[in-house]
């Protein structure tokens, strides 16, 4: 009788096991499925970040949550170091300094940059070039922000937690002036940090929250001059460093079923029928 009740004992712990094996299965099987169907609703092209169906299935179990944030809000590092514009570099900095970096580290990584991207071997002031164990690329662009990682003697920058956050490899270009958060607008030149405040406050809407259905429409750059508290020749100092309404996306789709949990990340630039995938991260 002993033997027969471990026996059962046994059987038990092996079926319960295997149940709980099955439902962790098919919990992970629905929860990809939710994070592909929020994937596919962000891909969509006409769904913005203000589309009501992205929060729909929040509070369903299995569900998902789609968030679209603008690479346009961001600065993009080829951007800044193309072509060497002085403007650019300068808003770069500023974003350094206020993350706390030294004056003379800001100098130093802004000509190793240079020297890991440009085409020749000679060393700037402040920079590095080819030596014993360093090999930089050369190629013009970076391919990826983490890139930042191997150019010579950044770790003032890239041991800073959050570096990457406001940073893209992947946006057209100029920032983005419906999507920039006020910590990369005063990167700007030429712009009071009141003026800053009074635009983003008046881009949020009656219900002071980013991408809702309320915001004013920006169709023109010119509307924000007067928010921004620049004349006509201060804001055209502007041009080639603001745009309107950047098409590239980061969408994340978290999907789940029961406590699964299931991420997707891509970065797309949306415009046409069909979407051009940049980056896919799972």
């Amino acid at each position: 009788m002993i033997v027969l009740t471990g026996a059962v004992m046994v059987y038990a712990t092996f079926i319960r096991q295997t149940l709980i094996t099955a439902t962790q299965n098919y919990n992970d099987t629905d929860a990809r499925a939710m994070a592909n169907s929020g994937m596919a609703l962000g891909l969509h092209p006409l769904v913005t970040k203000e589309t009501p169906a992205l929060a729909m299935q929040e509070n369903a179990d299995p569900g998902f949550r789609v968030t679209m944030v603008s690479e346009g809000g961001k600065l993009n590092l080829n951007t800044i170091f193309t072509g060497e514009d002085p403007r650019k570099i300068d808003m770069f900095k500023r974003w350094m300094e206020y993350r706390g970096i030294e004056f003379n580290d800001r100098e130093h990584i802004v000509d190793c940059i240079l020297d890991y991207l440009d085409a020749d071997n000679v060393k700037r002031i402040n920079g590095q070039e080819d030596a014993e164990g360093y090999h930089p690329p050369n190629r013009g662009q970076f391919q990826t922000v983490e890139e930042l990682e191997q150019v010579y003697d950044c770790e003032a920058l890239t041991s800073q937690g959050g570096w990457k956050e406001d940073l893209t490899v992947f946006s057209n270009g100029p920032i983005d002036v419906t999507a920039a958060e006020f910590q990369i607008m005063r990167l700007l030149p030429g712009i009071a940090e009141g003026g800053i405040q009074r635009y983003i406050e008046w881009r949020k809407g009656s219900d002071g929250i980013d991408g809702t259905l309320d915001d004013p429409p920006i169709t023109k750059l010119d509307q924000i001059q007067g928010f921004l508290g620049m004349n006509k020749t201060q804001f055209s100092a502007l041009g080639g460093l603001i745009g309107l309404k950047d098409n590239t996306w980061h969408i994340t789709a978290e999907g789940w079923s029961g406590k699964v949990h299931r991420q997707i990340e891509v970065v797309a630039r949306k415009g046409g029928q069909n979407p051009n995938i940049l980056s896919w991260k799972e």
